[in-house]
């Protein structure tokens, strides 16, 4: 299906179930289903979670809708996306990004330049409950899978020449752990990607060697509640730097590399159908040819609507 159209479907059955309000407005506690990843999985800013999308608990169905932008120094990335959450079991999501080069995309000859991806997921949770089991040892797990599709631009002749593909899928394994007692969160995932920067720079790199293997990435993240509202914490994104080999193939010596992802964030809630994220985001290097090195820290801001 065209993601546009698998989009436009999927936001418009949010809408409608946020119009009947799908009796899932009086579900979860405040906070305890996440919030919308970049990715449009619900977790953190920048890692799934355990957790299923909106408000829907067991024997409903919800929706959640949310707009993310992040600035850095030299890149823009505009984010917008749907989820449904099924049964508290079940999540469908789907996310739009699109990435603005700014300065990078003049150096490359491509002023005006934009990455745009389609990120379509699908979320089911295998074990545990992250409230009903908050007092024991048991964490929430759940197993997921992200297709990502990278738009045509006017980087297709030089993904192609460093044998990176434009379309790849994420498969991922989340825990987290709720200590409801002590308003704490934790969470590990555990990703096998192919994907340079979360796939805007495509999909593995054969040029100087095969790169396209799948690479197991760690991924974490922690959350205290300081009221029943509001939650701080932060998260850590372990990012692969395959690229990198390909591009000092192509003489282009560390000019491809990438570096971790992490934040530190802030999380407001002042409903059951409303949060607001804001945070530090340092999103590492990205293309170092063109920005000199410079880590690309700046701001995350998210909001999202959920029932």
């Amino acid at each position: 299906m065209n993601s546009r159209l698998a989009f436009a479907l999927l936001a418009a059955w949010a809408a409608l179930l946020g119009g009947a309000n799908a009796r899932a407005d009086t579900g979860k506690l405040l906070l305890t289903g996440g919030v919308s990843t970049v990715e449009g999985t619900a977790g953190g800013g920048l890692t799934p979670w355990a957790v299923v999308g909106s408000n829907a608990t067991e024997g409903e169905v919800g929706a959640s809708a949310y707009l993310t932008t992040v600035g850095t120094g030299d890149y823009g990335l505009n984010i917008y996306g749907a989820a449904i959450g099924i049964h508290d079991r079940y999540e469908l999501s789907i996310a739009q990004q699109d990435f603005n080069t700014r300065d990078t995309g003049k150096a490359l000859g491509l002023p005006g330049l934009h990455l745009k991806q389609s990120i379509v997921g699908a979320k089911v949770r295998m074990l545990g409950d992250a409230v009903l089991d908050s007092d024991t040892l048991m964490p929430q797990v759940a197993v997921g899978v992200q297709f990502k599709q990278l738009g045509s631009t006017g980087l297709d002749a030089t993904l192609e020449a460093l044998g990176a593909k434009r379309h790849g899928t994420d498969f991922y394994v989340s825990a987290t752990k709720l200590l409801l007692g002590r308003g704490l969160l934790l969470n590990g995932t555990l990703r096998a990607t192919k994907a340079n920067q979360n796939g805007l720079l495509g999909f593995g790199a054969t040029l100087g060697g095969d790169e396209s293997s799948y690479r197991l990435q760690p991924e974490l993240s922690a959350a205290y509640l300081v009221s029943k509202n509001i939650a701080v914490g932060a998260e850590y994104r372990f990012m692969r730097n395959r690229l990198e080999t390909a591009g000092r193939a192509a003489g282009l010596g560390n000019g491809l590399r990438s570096s971790d992802w992490k934040d530190v964030f802030i999380a407001w809630a002042p409903n059951k159908n409303v949060s607001l994220t804001l945070a530090w985001v340092d999103l590492g290097v990205i293309v170092p040819a063109t920005t000199g090195s410079r880590r690309q820290t700046g701001y995350y801001l998210s909001a999202q609507a959920a029932f």
